[in-house]
């Protein structure tokens, strides 16, 4: 609102170029978010195609997931430094080029050397079109355009897993990586409109903040990516996450003593900033660890096809969107504190709802779980990264949207391993105990997975109908115990990150 010269209020309307940026960054947003997830109902069709191996499909997907997460804050620190519209040119030119190589080239090494190409200019995309808003917009305006920001960020994940398994339905594997240089080339024209935002000192880089920082978000992820397969106490595992500790260690080291730093580590002492940053973290832990969940039961539990897998997660983006919308004014009106514990707590009743599913159940009672969860995603997200960017000065939004985005990520793959390690280890309890009656050959796919177990099953014609039966209850064991840490990690986050969240603002 801004005051006329008679004591009336008028509201701040949007200019028309406001409104085209708000347009392009959510645009931007939701593309580089969905091509994590894009590519979950393509992977049998790559790997039929290309013969690649079960541990390289892993990575094809996590290659992406993994130059982001290491390169978001550096790629936001640069956007301050030379120009965010410059960073987001550059870097959606180095997504839309490298989701065309998979195109040309569809060996293994190509694909996965593709994707990490495709995370690397999205981690110069995804803080970029943050710090445009927030810096672009007037202080007013900046908590809806950055609820909107959020909520379609939110979704994104569930918009990918649509559009793939609409593509999917009619077309192979490669119209996804179509799709996705189609689109990236159109947004990589619309960002040249957008207006240029710049931090006026230009300070200069960082190199060693660069470098431990990439060491140490580097190394936790892989051991998080590493964990379904070798487990939490695998040697390689531990000595990832020790040395990702201790180059988390180094690098506030060296922020603490430099004179310009990439993030200045003090901003974690603000409560809003700290407390963003956490809610951050634990929602895309608890949504992409679902994802995982719930893409598995809704094809193998279920009997869905891909497409209507994906579609039936499309309900769910309703709430988080239209909640995301008015939750900054409710963190506003009543504190950063009880719009997280209420969000944060519907996002794990919602889990420990989803855990009750069986194998009658059905999609009706995963849906009313699904609406419950979204609703509170969409009631917390929005606020977390509005304190986030509240708690950072306007010349550094580009470092505060690469906060932002890195906790996104770093949440991502610790809830796919945390979702994945414990799936797996319910199945493959329950599992073994009707692997010593079956025949040798058998016994290893059965004891590798539903999907496999499934196969031998079908292979087996009538006599295999009690093996699909069992297996189907080991999964639901695995699925539940699952839903039940995921939900669990929701409502224990909802009471420690409230407790650090600053009230209500005075």
């Amino acid at each position: 609102m801004v005051s006329t010269g008679q004591g009336t209020a008028v509201t701040t309307r949007l200019s028309r170029p406001q409104r085209w940026m708000l347009t392009v960054s959510c645009l931007c947003i939701a593309l580089v978010v969905a091509a994590m997830a894009a590519l979950y109902s393509a992977l049998p069709g790559i790997a039929a195609d290309t013969g690649v191996t079960q541990q390289q499909l892993t990575w094809v997907v996590d290659g992406y997931t993994l130059a982001l997460a290491c390169l978001v804050l550096p790629a936001g620190a640069l956007g301050d430094r030379l120009g965010r519209r410059v960073v987001l040119i550059i870097g959606m030119a180095v997504f839309t080029v490298a989701s065309a190589l998979p195109l040309i080239f569809d060996g293994p090494l190509w694909l996965i050397g593709a994707r990490a190409a495709a995370g690397a200019g999205a981690a110069f995309v995804m803080p970029s079109t943050l710090s445009l808003l927030t810096a672009g917009f007037p202080e007013e305006r900046r908590g809806q355009a950055v609820g909107v920001w959020a909520g379609v960020a939110g979704s994104g994940g569930a918009l990918g897993i649509i559009g793939s398994g609409i593509l999917l339905q009619w077309l192979p594997w490669q119209s996804v990586f179509v799709a996705m240089t189609a689109v990236g080339a159109v947004l990589l024209a619309a960002g040249c409109t957008v207006s240029e935002s710049i931090d006026a000192d230009r300070p200069p880089l960082d190199p060693w903040g660069s470098v431990t920082v990439i060491a140490a978000v580097g190394a936790i992820v892989v051991a998080a990516m590493e964990v379904p397969s070798r487990g939490w106490l695998d040697p390689p595992v531990l000595g990832l996450l020790a040395g990702g500790l201790l180059a988390a260690v180094a690098f506030a080291l060296i922020e603490l003593r430099t004179a310009h730093p990439l993030l200045d580590v003090r901003l974690f002492a603000d409560r809003g900033f700290a407390s963003g940053t956490l809610s951050l973290t634990v929602q895309f832990l608890i949504s992409f660890g679902l994802f995982m969940l719930i893409v598995q039961y809704l094809q193998l539990i279920l009997g869905y096809s891909p497409l209507a897998s994906s579609l039936a997660l499309g309900p769910m983006i309703v709430p988080l969107v239209l909640v995301s919308l008015i939750a900054p004014m409710l963190a506003d009106r009543f504190g950063l504190r009880w719009v997280t514990l209420i969000g944060l707590a519907t996002v794990g009743a919602g889990l420990l709802a989803i855990s009750r599913l069986d194998l009658d159940s059905g999609y009706w009672g995963l849906l009313w779980s699904l609406v419950i969860m979204s609703t509170g995603m969409g009631l917390c997200s929005a606020p977390a990264t509005a304190a986030i960017v509240a708690g950072t000065p306007v010349a550094k939004h580009g470092v505060a949207a690469a906060v932002n985005d890195a906790a996104r990520e770093i949440g991502a793959a610790l809830g796919i391993a945390v979702a994945g390690s414990v799936l797996a280890a319910g199945y493959s309890g329950r599992i073994a105990s009707a692997l010593p009656r079956l025949p040798e050959a058998a016994r290893g796919p059965v004891g590798d997975s539903l999907a496999a177990a499934l196969q031998v099953a079908e292979r087996a014609g009538p006599a295999g109908a009690p093996l699909a039966d069992f297996a189907k209850q080991a999964f639901l064991h695995g699925f539940q115990q699952a839903s039940v840490a995921l939900g669990c990690a929701g409502l224990l986050s909802a009471v420690l990150i409230a407790a650090l969240a600053p009230g209500v603002r005075r």
